[in-house]
């Protein structure tokens, strides 16, 4: 089980990673576009982010 975690944590900092490694002019655009979200609107992506990793999950069980 932790060997599985720490599998899926290192896979989510590789991916986190590719945007500023790779486009960093671009990824710095798209964070400053972002910050002019309202709460609301960066919640409910955070949200729908997390809902499909969730089903993600599920259905590859």
């Amino acid at each position: 089980m932790t060997d599985t975690l720490l599998l899926a944590f290192g896979l989510v900092l590789i991916v986190e990673g590719v945007g500023p490694a790779f486009f960093p002019n671009k990824w710095r655009a798209y964070l400053l576009k972002l910050a002019e979200q309202s709460t609301i609107d960066i919640r409910n992506i955070g949200l729908f982010i997390l809902f499909l990793g969730v089903i993600i999950i599920v259905l590859s069980q």
